[in-house]
């Protein structure tokens, strides 16, 4: 049961404080949070400086316009320790400028490296001499985009160009921010199944902490409770790593150690610093800005602010609609960002009204210890399969029938029928990456689902739907790995989470959004997602396959289940994977490592 100082934070019906957002006036600056710029040598700031638009802030956009190169670099995000930066240097410069043979280097590989060496050496060179962000300034094009984008608000031609934008240090609160939007941009996070997230920065946990938090009285025992999380993360993963080794005795060390960074990313908090990348076209940019300039999170007004700042190095037209001078103009921005930030807090009075919270916050009793994910169809289309098969019809070659004409027809055909013409559709389809026909988008289902924040996430990266979410918050409990519970170590595992519990009541109780940071990974999140089933088919197949996670594999075969019963003929079809399986990703290195070499082989 929760503490005495919790309950004091609660009100009667147990739920939590205020939504009225407090204001800061603090600078900006006082929001970045903590990073420590890599040092470089005067060599390694020559080779490295012009491809990024800086190497000292934790804001940067990579000047790299090869889409291989930026593509691979990025998507070292997911599995890296360092900065990007260090590792473009390291991994993709210092290899070629100044190369070494080694024994797996073929006769043709090392010329082919030499080759290439001498070549990015002259790059380097000219682009010393010749910025790129100077050399790619085009008067032309950008004056094209300052009048048909600024001027007429032409905002379909920001979409033809796109540009990368990456953050070496920033909270998990901030990051889910901008991922959220579900179109234009395509992030790519630090892995927490794959990265120890225990080591420190300044002699600090890589955790951010809001400057306002002080003028609560709560940064003390706030930056305790983030302490005790991490402390308790480094403690239990050599004691959870031998109980791994023991049970799976097959595996090798660092597999072990990865399912243990895995298993224990429930005690990170949300305000766990991560390095992401991001890959969006201009249009997608600009609105991620635009609905962050006023948010009611320091941190994230100062991303925004830094994110304008780097992206406009490379391509200042694009944003020239945030720089408004014109009195009118700069009035109607303002009133726009105010409108994009405040819908959430203009709503909550509502909920005060309608649903009986005298403080803010609609919930039950806070929930503690292990329970199931929930999962509740909410809502489904009665017609959805016979307007998936109309569907089917509609863009046969010889269909020259109105769709209301179709329908009518569908529905009066027998199941056998119905069977046939779905059976036909899908004829062949024997994968789960063959993707299922547009038809299946002509019904759609509703699922609400309440499950731990760290699982959450992998969801969240499904954009291709409408998903929306609540605040992070300790309402809904938190989840306790089973095998935490095997190996004896539930209690401690418990223990520094319900310290945190304890400072997210306090901070909740004066700033609802402000306590989001408090949360841990291991707390439950409750989100709704509407989708047609092209979707479900996509999502749960993909999220169903042994490689997955099973905390979200779990809520995937339950949403399966469900959609079963009130869409037999369709969900038939689905390749859902209803196994169970205790390790996640097992013999993947492998595969993944053969894959790549019979590919290379076919350059």
């Amino acid at each position: 049961m929760p503490n005495s100082e919790v309950e004091q934070c609660r009100t009667s019906n147990g739920v939590y404080g205020k939504t009225k957002r407090m204001h800061s006036n603090l600078p900006l600056e006082a929001f970045e949070p903590l990073f420590e710029p890599d040092q470089y040598s005067d060599t390694d700031t020559w080779h490295l400086a012009p491809f990024f638009t800086n190497l000292d802030s934790s804001v940067f956009v990579p000047l790299i316009f090869s889409p291989e190169l930026i593509g691979a670099l990025c998507s070292r995000a997911s599995r890296a320790t360092r900065d990007l930066r260090h590792i473009y240097l390291n991994e993709f410069i210092y290899p070629f400028v100044s190369p070494t043979r080694t024994e797996k280097d073929s006769e043709e590989s090392w010329k082919e490296k030499v080759a290439y060496g001498k070549e990015l050496k002259w790059f380097i060179d000219f682009i010393r001499e010749h910025p790129l962000t100077e050399v790619f300034s085009n008067p032309r094009a950008r004056s094209f985009y300052v009048t048909w984008l600024a001027q007429y608000g032409d905002d379909s031609i920001a979409q033809m160009a796109g540009m990368h934008l990456g953050f070496a240090s920033i909270s998990q609160v901030a990051i889910k921010h901008p991922e959220d939007q579900r179109i234009g941009l395509a992030p790519i996070e630090k892995s927490s199944r794959y990265v120890n997230f225990g080591q420190k920065v300044k002699g600090h946990y890589v955790y951010y902490t809001d400057p306002t938090l002080e003028s609560l009285g709560l940064k003390e025992e706030y930056e305790r409770a983030m302490d005790g999380l991490f402390s308790r993360y480094n403690e239990l993963i050599p004691k959870l790593s031998a109980w791994l080794a023991k049970k799976f005795s097959e595996e090798k060390p660092g597999v072990v150690e990865k399912k243990a960074f895995d298993t224990l990313r429930g005690l990170l908090p949300m305000s766990t610093l991560s390095q992401v990348a991001f890959f969006g076209n201009g249009q997608a940019f600009e609105y991620m800005i635009t609905r962050s300039l006023g948010h009611s999170l320091g941190e994230i007004r100062w991303m925004a602010t830094r994110s304008k700042e780097e992206l406009a190095k490379l391509a200042p037209s694009f944003f020239r609609r945030l720089d408004e001078t014109d009195a009118e103009k700069k009035k109607l921005l303002s009133e726009y960002q105010e409108y994009l930030a405040g819908r959430g807090r203009r709503a909550s009075p509502f909920v005060e009204e309608f649903f009986g919270a005298k403080k803010g916050v609609v919930g039950g009793e806070m929930k503690f210890g292990p329970t199931k994910a929930e999962v509740r169809l909410i809502e489904h289309d009665p017609e959805g399969e016979n307007k998936v098969i109309t569907g089917m019809l509609y863009s046969a070659p010889n269909m020259r029938v109105a769709w209301s004409e179709i329908f009518e027809r569908v529905k009066r055909m027998s199941g056998a029928e119905k069977e046939k013409i779905v059976a036909a559709y899908m004829e062949g389809r024997s994968k789960r990456f063959h993707k299922a026909g547009r038809a299946f988008e002509n019904a759609y289902v509703r699922f609400e689902v309440v499950m731990n924040n760290g699982a959450w996430r992998d969801l969240q990266r499904h954009r291709m739907l409408t998903q929306q979410r609540q605040l992070f918050t300790c309402v809904h409990g938190f989840d306790i790995p089973p095998e935490v519970t095997e190996a004896g170590l539930e209690a401690e595992f418990k223990e520094p989470i319900m310290g945190a519990e304890e400072v997210f009541a306090k901070i909740a109780s004066r700033d609802l959004e402000l306590a989001q940071y408090a949360v841990t990974m291991a707390h439950r999140i409750q989100f709704m997602q509407w989708e047609n089933t092209r979707q479900c088919f996509w999502e749960l197949e993909l999220r169903s396959i042994p490689e997955g996670h099973p905390d979200y594999r779990v809520v995937e075969q339950e949403k399966f289940r469900q959609l079963e019963k009130v869409y037999p003929l369709i969900s038939k079809y689905m390749l859902v994977n209803m196994g169970e399986y205790d390790f996640a990703r097992r013999g993947q290195e492998e595969k993944i490592q053969k894959k790549a070499e019979e590919l290379l082989k076919n350059l």
